[in-house]
């Protein structure tokens, strides 16, 4: 066991948090002392620098916090968002909203991740868990 947490150290975070995506797992660092959400991976905690952080599984539904969209022409791909998702988990991320239109993301959508593909490498999407205009009322 000793070994595989040594290999995975010389790894390094983000490498780490990149081969979960490819085995389809969704998962961040929490800091063991403190209970804090630490996202993008790194190797310490933000403020406090304590190296103690472990990897937990993240549930993924959050809620649009800013939204643009991205115009391209259609050769080169059509338009996309951009968007900061409040993650229910405890931080905020840059990702894009699909399966719908971009022009349809809208502030406080809510919005649930998975794991997806953009430019050969996996990444962490959003789908909407609700229609444009449709307020959330469960939160």
């Amino acid at each position: 066991m000793a070994e595989r947490e040594e290999a995975d150290a010389a790894r390094g975070p983000e490498e780490q948090f990149r081969e979960f995506l490819r085995q389809g797992r969704f998962l961040v660092q929490r800091a063991r002392t403190s209970g804090r959400v630490v996202f993008y991976p790194r190797v310490a905690e933000p403020g406090t620098g304590e190296r103690d952080l472990e990897w937990v599984p993240c549930r993924g539904a959050g809620t649009v916090y800013a939204t643009t969209v991205i115009r391209r022409r259609p050769e080169k791909g059509g338009d996309y968002n951009v968007a900061l998702i409040d993650v229910d988990d405890g931080f905020r991320m840059l990702s894009r909203v699909e399966a719908t239109s971009p022009d349809d993301v809208t502030i406080g959508q809510r919005v649930q991740a998975r794991i997806s593909e953009i430019d050969g490498e996996p990444a962490i999407v959003f789908d909407p868990l609700n229609s444009p205009g449709e307020a959330d009322h469960a939160g």
